[in-house]
């Protein structure tokens, strides 16, 4: 398996593992990912099986401290120089799940994240995943702010 970032030409394949991983309520669209993929394809993490897309980490960068809804939304609040780096989903299809794909794509972010010098990562969660991503170092912040996809969300920070 390998990682490598997007193109957008990968719009389609994203879309379609996004779509396999979330409900739609909490799914981003494809429109969302072509907005993404125009401003920030760098901050796309692809997981290949040979030429099948298995999984991916996506987030922008930014200077805010805290991940809110609009961000998901809207692109151009992407700061390249920014300070933290924002998880909006980890994504691994159902048929690899429970194989090391998403701790694979995390670890490369995280390693990204270090190198490029930001001052960690911050990512939202469900209840249910707090345990796993502490294993990662990731601090449970409380409750979110975030409404998205009518859900509770943790924010979970990892600070460098």
């Amino acid at each position: 398996m390998k990682i490598r970032k997007a193109t957008i030409e990968d719009l389609k394949a994203i879309t379609a593992v996004e779509a396999e991983c979330f409900p739609a309520a909490e799914a981003a669209t494809e429109k969302d990912f072509e907005g993404r993929l125009t401003v920030y394809p760098d901050y796309f993490w692809l997981l290949f099986d040979g030429d099948t897309l298995v999984g991916f980490v996506n987030g922008m960068v930014t200077d805010e401290p805290d991940l809110a809804d609009e961000m998901y939304e809207n692109a151009s609040l992407h700061k390249e120089d920014g300070k933290w780096q924002m998880i909006f989903g980890v994504n691994t299809i159902p048929s690899y799940r429970r194989q090391g794909c998403a701790e694979k794509l995390l670890r490369q972010v995280i390693a990204d994240a270090r190198e490029q010098g930001r001052k960690g990562v911050v990512l939202t969660c469900k209840d249910r995943l707090i345990h796993y991503y502490a294993k990662f170092g990731f601090v449970n912040e409380g409750v979110s702010e975030s409404v998205h996809g009518n859900v509770v969300w943790y924010q979970m920070r990892l600070e460098f």
